[in-house]
């Protein structure tokens, strides 16, 4: 988290009862905006303390959350439903399910043959469906989750530079660098100076997603902010990527949770 971003707990007294929530100040913004995040619940993000008018939110939050508070209720509990669910798996060497490129895939764990120093990752066809057959070598320590990452990584960073080349070719820009990283607020990213980020746990959705997500960020490339003509851009590289950023924000949770 940047230096000047600050966060801080707090509660707000609702007709329903209180609400915890994290107080984020940022630099950035300019208004006051709700996110219900999947792991942290509801973050209320507002400008720094020195902006005039934001010295004290707490009346202007309760008054905010207190509107909307059928909708934010809503989304914890289903979002609470869905880590109930998470729990409930079984563990990843243990026969868990999980998301790859969007298709069910189930986690199979075996030896490595004798002599093979590094474990590596297959996606096979199994008798009940797709698997990803996990070889663990017996010299490594790591646990599952890991060498999955690890493989997920890599494979996301192919598939997100040909996305990326294939929708830059279409605007005629180019980006200054590409970062695969595990982020929990954004799936991707765009710098002022052209370096474009996004989260491995893109792999696990459907490629559809995947796309969207890539050419959100190029359309950034020629117009950095969010205005109609940005839109604009979005519309034209990918018509349904509306469709894709509902399907992200619903399965969220699913995806960040894969391999906990």
């Amino acid at each position: 988290m940047a230096a000047s971003v600050t966060e801080e707990a707090r509660v707000a007294h609702l007709p329903g009862g209180p609400l915890p929530y994290t107080l984020r100040r940022s630099p950035r913004a300019t208004r006051l905006r709700v996110v219900i995040h999947p792991e942290r619940g509801v973050v209320v993000t507002v400008p720094p303390a020195r902006r005039r008018g934001w010295g004290d939110p707490a009346a202007l939050v309760t008054g905010f959350l207190a509107e909307r508070e059928p909708w934010v209720r809503r989304h914890l509990g289903r979002q609470a439903a869905t880590r109930d669910r998470l729990d409930d798996r079984p563990a990843l060497e243990n026969g868990r399910t999980i998301p790859y490129l969007g298709v069910p895939h189930l986690v199979r764990v075996i030896a490595a043959p004798a002599g093979v120093r590094t474990s590596q990752v297959s996606r096979v066809g199994g008798d009940e469906g797709d698997e990803l057959l996990v070889e663990r070598a017996a010299r490594d320590a790591r646990p599952v989750a890991v060498i999955l990452e690890a493989w997920f990584r890599a494979r996301a960073r192919v598939l997100l530079d040909d996305a990326v080349a294939r929708h830059a070719a279409a605007m005629g820009v180019r980006c200054a660098s590409i970062t695969i990283r595990d982020t929990t607020s954004r799936w991707g990213s765009c710098s002022r100076r052209g370096a474009l980020s996004f989260s491995w746990r893109l792999l696990l959705a459907p490629p559809g997603a995947l796309d969207a997500v890539a050419a959100h960020e190029v359309c950034h490339l020629k117009v950095f902010g969010h205005n109609a003509a940005f839109w604009g851009l979005v519309e034209r590289l990918v018509p349904d990527h509306l469709v894709w950023r509902r399907w992200l924000k619903r399965h969220a949770a699913e995806l960040h949770a894969a391999l906990a």
